[in-house]
């Protein structure tokens, strides 16, 4: 293939001219595939790994997760793609219209014959991908929203239990704890460990706010970490972070580095603290602020009540001093007697009538007992019982008695019943049609047909002759 380009496409006309002694070439012929395949090599061998500036544009992203798109310049342009194992390490999205710089190797793909670009890595062309990519969520979740201040919740006035998601080495949990311990002692905490910096912190933070949501009782959440550069603070701009603090069930309190480190998260929460220790400090603020005011307000109300009492008591010197009440004090202590005189009459009134009351009430217990309806059901209860006895007793005397005179009359009628006559040997002749019991013989001619009823079946006869006995 190296000598490919150098093999004409036609044969030298031998009417041409050509020297007799010069050899005749060979003509070889390739396929499209094994052309394409040359050029890729020379393509790819050749140029190497290129850094490539331009315009994107036609960025789509197929479902298998690789993303296609166009670098141009003010003059020419180049199809290329970049692979999901690439693109996932991007800190931005590309869209149409970014100015950004991609490395990769040129390659020919082979099925449309086109050269390409495959890219390993981009950034943006003037500015950081994690300024990029800060600027690109933050634009689209201000759109849908989450930034509005109507959304966000007041902190309670008087949290019992406040939850904590931060890293268990940092110094931003032991300021947290320490604040609240001093204003807020009797609050319980709840404390979700997680990494807060580094790869995979992101989810540990996501996954720590969700879960302190579904703790019963929570009622404010504390999402924080100490300061640090901005590559320390990244996992508070990632998406899967500010979606679980914007779905929290309770308000969300951001406390991410300084006060001038600002976070993704910090735009979310509903309230935003410029330190750890102040977070903590603005958690409990309303519940000092309203202790405060329980306190002015009861102030407030003894001074009131002090103002009232001595109001009275000035309104009652005056009344004393008056000439109509003079005398007051001896009419008040006269009445006073009269009233302790009352009040031991009617002393000794009640406990004479709780006397007559409680003998009337021993009274009426004992006579109560005399008829205490439990031994009254019990004594009623064993008649019965005794009752009943006599009376099985005499329905089975009354049973027996019967069955005994059943038997004897059954015995009785037995011995009249005509068919024990039958069962001793005996018939009962009938006349022809049944009518009449034949009781002797001139009661039948010679020829006449008879019927004998017998214990066991009937016998139909005829009579051949008769013979009749005479009357005696």
């Amino acid at each position: 293939m190296s000598d490919l380009f150098s093999i004409p496409f036609e044969d030298e006309d031998p009417e041409a001219g050509a020297a007799p002694d010069r050899p005749r070439a060979e003509r070889r012929v390739c396929t499209v595939s094994e052309l394409t395949t040359a050029i890729r090599g020379l393509v790819e061998t050749g140029i190497g790994e290129v850094w490539v500036e331009g315009e994107l544009s036609n960025c789509r992203v197929w479902n298998t997760g690789h993303v296609y798109f166009t670098l141009k310049d003010k003059h020419s342009q180049i199809k290329a793609v970049m692979f999901k194992t690439a693109l996932r390490y991007l800190r931005f999205k590309p869209e149409d219209g970014l100015h950004v710089i991609a490395r990769g190797r040129v390659s020919v793909y082979e099925p449309k014959g086109e050269y390409q670009l495959v890219c390993e890595h981009m950034e943006p062309h003037g500015v950081g991908a994690r300024q990029l990519a800060f600027e690109q969520l933050k634009k689209r979740l201000q759109a849908e929203g989450l930034f509005d201040p109507q959304r966000k919740r007041p902190l309670p006035a008087l949290p019992r239990r406040i939850g904590i998601v931060t890293s268990l080495d940092g110094a931003a949990i032991r300021d947290i704890i320490k604040v609240l311990r001093r204003r807020a002692p009797s609050v319980h905490l709840l404390i979700r460990p997680a990494r807060v910096q580094g790869d995979g912190a992101a989810d540990e933070v996501a996954r720590a706010i969700i879960a302190l949501t579904r703790v019963k009782n929570v009622d404010v959440i504390i999402v924080g970490r100490g300061g640090g550069s901005v590559e320390d603070l990244w996992a508070f701009n990632e998406e899967r972070v500010v979606r679980a603090i914007a779905s929290a069930s309770v308000p969300v309190v951001s406390a991410v580095g300084h006060e001038a480190d600002v976070t993704i998260a910090d735009f979310v929460a509903d309230v935003r603290a410029p330190t750890p220790s102040a977070a903590a400090e603005m958690v409990v603020a309303a519940r000092e602020e309203f202790c405060s005011r329980i306190d002015r307000l009861t102030g407030r109300l003894q001074a009131a009540v002090r103002g009232g009492l001595q109001r009275r008591q000035t309104s009652v010197h005056i009344l004393v001093s008056r000439r109509g009440l003079a005398a007051f004090s001896a009419r008040l202590a006269l009445r006073g007697r009269h009233a302790a005189d009352a009040s031991h009459q009617l002393a000794a009134a009640v406990r004479k009538t709780v006397a007559m009351k409680r003998r009337r009430f021993t009274a009426l217990s004992q006579r109560l007992d005399a008829h205490d309806l439990p031994r009254r059901l019990a004594s009623i209860h064993g008649r019965l019982t005794g009752v009943q006895t006599r009376m099985a007793a005499a329905a089975d005397r009354r049973r027996h008695r019967a069955d005994a005179e059943l038997r004897a009359l059954a015995g009785r009628l037995e011995s009249l019943s005509p068919l024990a006559v039958l069962a001793r040997g005996y018939a009962v002749c009938w006349n022809e049609n049944r009518t009449a019991i034949v009781r002797g013989a001139d009661a039948v001619n010679d020829g006449d047909a008879v019927h004998l009823t017998l214990s066991r079946g009937e016998l139909e006869c005829r009579v051949e002759r008769r013979i009749v006995e005479p009357e005696r």
